[in-house]
C-alpha cells in the first residue's frame, strides 16, 4: 500500500480530526447533518437488511455504524490508522459491530472481488489522487446485481462558491483547505469511469444541504453535491 506526498497530505489533514470526528456539534457537523440521507438513498435503492456492504473511505464510521445498525454486515476501510482507531473505539463503545481496517480499496478489492451486495463511497474521491481508479476497485468488489453508490461535489463555478468558498471561508462549516477545485468531479466524468467499468448508471440526484437548519434535501440538478446510483449488471 503505498501513497503519494498529496495523499499522505490528505490523510494527515483528516487524521487530525480524529478525536472530533464523532462530535455532532464539531468540525464535521456537516457530515453527521447529511448523514440520515445518506443512510435513507442506499436503503431505498438497495435495501441493507442482511446485506454485505464495504464502505469505501469510511473515515471515523458515521455511515458504517448507521448502515450496520439498519442491520447490515459492514466492512469500512481508510487509509487513516487514526480515522480507523477512531471508528473502532466508537463501535465499541456503541455496542455496533463493524470491521474495520486500515487498508486501501485496491487491496480489499483483491481479497474479496465479487463478493459484496453493496458498496459505498461517499465524500471520497474528491480526496485522491486517482478516483477513476477507486471507481474500478469497486465495481470490482460488488457482486453481480449489487449496487455501488458514490457521493461527490460537482466542478463548475457554483460548487466553488458553495462548497469551498461558501462553506469553508465564508460559512466555516467546514475546516479551511477541505476541498481542493482541481479534484473536483463533474457527474459526467464519474457516470464515465462507472460505464468503463462495466457498471450500469440507474440515477444521477443532487444533495441540497441547509447549514442554517443542519438539514439535506435531495433536488433534481446535480449542481454541487450529487449522489451517483450504480449497479453491476447480473451475470
Amino acid at each position: 500500500m503505498t501513497t503519494t506526498s498529496t495523499q499522505d497530505e490528505e490523510l494527515a489533514k483528516f487524521g487530525r480530526l480524529a478525536d472530533r470526528w464523532w462530535d455532532p456539534a464539531g468540525e464535521m457537523r456537516p457530515l453527521h447533518d447529511i448523514n440520515p440521507l445518506r443512510l435513507r438513498y442506499v436503503d431505498e435503492r438497495a435495501a441493507l437488511q442482511d446485506a454485505k456492504v464495504a464502505d469505501i473511505g469510511c473515515g471515523a464510521g458515521i455511515l458504517s455504524e448507521a448502515m450496520a445498525q439498519r442491520g447490515a454486515s459492514v466492512t469500512g476501510i481508510d487509509l487513516s490508522q487514526p480515522l480507523i482507531d477512531a471508528a473502532t473505539a466508537h463501535a465499541a463503545e456503541s455496542g455496533v459491530r463493524v470491521d474495520y481496517r486500515c487498508t486501501d480499496s485496491r487491496t480489499l478489492a483483491a481479497e474479496q472481488r465479487d463478493r459484496f451486495d453493496i458498496i459505498t463511497c461517499m465524500e471520497l474521491l474528491e480526496h485522491t489522487d486517482d478516483p477513476a481508479a477507486i471507481v474500478a476497485d469497486c465495481a470490482r468488489l460488488v457482486r453481480p446485481g449489487g449496487a455501488v453508490f458514490f457521493s461527490t461535489i460537482n466542478r463548475n463555478r457554483k460548487a466553488w462558491l458553495l462548497a469551498i468558498a461558501g462553506a469553508e471561508y465564508l460559512l466555516s462549516l467546514l475546516p479551511r483547505g477541505t476541498h481542493a477545485y482541481d479534484k473536483l468531479i463533474n457527474p459526467a466524468e464519474l457516470a464515465a469511469w462507472a460505464r468503463a467499468d462495466g457498471l450500469i448508471v440507474r440515477s444521477v440526484d443532487g444533495m441540497r444541504y441547509n447549514p442554517l437548519l443542519h438539514r439535506a434535501r435531495l433536488e433534481a440538478r446535480p449542481q454541487v453535491n450529487y449522489f451517483m446510483h450504480t449497479t453491476r449488471p447480473r451475470q
